[in-house]
């Protein structure tokens, strides 16, 4: 992942309106893992990355940045949710498995990209095996006249199958008989992993023969991918290169860190919220944590946790954990503006999509600027008087407004409607006024 801080930040600017602190703050903290990786070994292990912690209110876009880096990034990311733990000895999920689930991610992850690598060797086995369907090989001893004729409508068979010709054709393969789906749980604790392991493989040992299936060639081309991608992927320096990557540039986004903050007051004390700390801090701080593929270490896994702290502070946090995310950002909330501009300056805006949406049942959608300011206001007046959820308020009011057109939308096919600023004003200007309907209906 070899982008400029200000390349990552030009990316997050088409997809999250505002926060420039935050976006600079993860750019740098993202430029540093390629730097890093640029450096001598010894001087690699001394350099730990600076974890982030954002802080925010719901629908600032917290959540959406760490999306946006996900599928900008080449590297193993995984996004948990803080509240979804409990402490060791508790029933549920234990922190250790966000390690377990980033060694999953990496896994996927150098997998497609060793597939990529070897694409012409999957293909061809694939379309040897289909073509030897179609053309069994000759036996032994034939002569040279039934030779000529076999490589003739080899040929020709071949030029069919790679031009997709024959693609709706049936053919019979054989492919192995799975006696079962692989199991995988990322929470089992180690002791039990291993017999989920021993347990997959015996079922994978199971009913080795090979059974047959009539399907179209188009299917075949799927399901023979499937097994000549196992037959030719070098599996162990797959896991040795997936785990380097997990080590080195993996990065945990921990949502709803809030969440596990015990308040000092005491309404909020829960034993298990602390245990929850405590179990992660070792994680944060740098340990080796055991799984099916090996043993990974903590130390260089780039943390990013967020919160909207509204009823507890992050000097709630354990002051050790706290002292493990060194760079706090702080989102600021939305404004008429930002909201107006979220819905005109991003890519694939609410806008477009209900527009492409409602294309589909042949009515044309049009926006006038008067009634996407009205959309800003009325969905700012409503975070001001009920909760305020950021940019989600948005889906709510556009919903509302559209829900009538969306609905009747067979009846005007071919036509084009305008969505102007009385009908916002219409459907939103009642509910607005009145709190209590605010608060129930938006």
């Amino acid at each position: 992942m070899n982008m400029t801080p200000r390349e990552i930040v030009k990316y997050l600017d088409d997809y999250i309106i505002g926060q420039h602190d935050a976006k600079k703050t993860i750019a740098l903290a993202l430029r540093s893992r390629y730097r890093r990786m640029s450096l001598d070994n010894e001087l690699q292990e001394e350099i730990t990355p600076k974890n982030i912690l954002m802080i925010g209110s719901t629908g600032v876009g917290k959540t959406e940045i760490a999306r946006r880096l996900a599928k900008m990034m080449n590297l193993p990311f995984v996004k948990v949710e803080a509240s979804k733990y409990t402490e060791v000895g508790f029933v549920g999920r234990d922190v250790e498995s966000m390690i377990r689930d980033l060694v999953y991610e990496s896994i996927n992850l150098v997998t497609k990209e060793y597939e990529e690598k070897i694409e012409d060797q999957i293909t061809n086995e694939v379309n040897r095996i289909i073509i030897e369907t179609l053309v069994p090989p000759l036996p032994t001893g034939a002569t040279e006249h039934a030779k000529e004729s076999f490589i003739n409508t080899f040929n020709k068979m071949e030029a069919k199958l790679l031009s997709g010709e024959i693609d709706d054709r049936k053919i019979t393969i054989e492919v192995s008989k799975r006696a079962s789906v692989e199991i995988i749980d990322s929470n089992l604790p180690l002791d039990m992993s291993a017999v989920q392991d021993s347990l997959n493989k015996m079922l994978g040992g199971l009913n080795k023969d090979k059974i047959k299936k009539e399907v179209t060639i188009k299917d075949a081309k799927v399901i023979l991918r499937a097994e000549a991608s196992e037959k030719l992927l070098d599996k162990e320096s797959l896991k040795i290169e997936a785990l380097k990557r997990a080590q080195h540039g993996g990065i945990i986004f921990i949502d709803e860190i809030d969440k596990i903050a015990s308040s000092k007051d005491g309404r909020s004390q829960d034993p298990s919220k602390e245990g929850v700390q405590r179990d992660l801090l070792p994680i944060v701080e740098g340990s080796s944590v055991n799984t099916k593929f090996g043993q990974v270490k903590t130390d260089h896994i780039l943390f990013i946790a967020a919160g909207a702290f509204h009823v507890s502070k992050p000097s709630d946090l354990l002051p050790e954990l706290q002292g493990r995310f060194p760079l706090r950002v702080e989102l600021t909330p939305l404004d008429e503006e930002a909201l107006y501009m979220i819905l005109t300056n991003t890519k694939n805006s609410l806008l477009r999509q209900y527009q492409a949406l409602l294309g589909v049942e042949g009515v044309e959608l049009e926006f006038n600027d008067e009634s996407i300011r009205a959309f800003a206001k009325f969905s700012l007046n409503a975070n001001e008087k009920a909760e305020d959820i950021g940019a989600r308020r948005l889906h709510t009011v556009l919903e509302k407004v559209l829900e009538d057109i969306s609905f009747d939308a067979d009846m005007h096919k071919g036509e084009k409607i305008v969505v102007t600023k009385e009908l916002v004003e219409e459907k939103l200007g009642t509910i607005i006024q009145s709190e209590d309907m605010t608060r129930y209906i938006l």
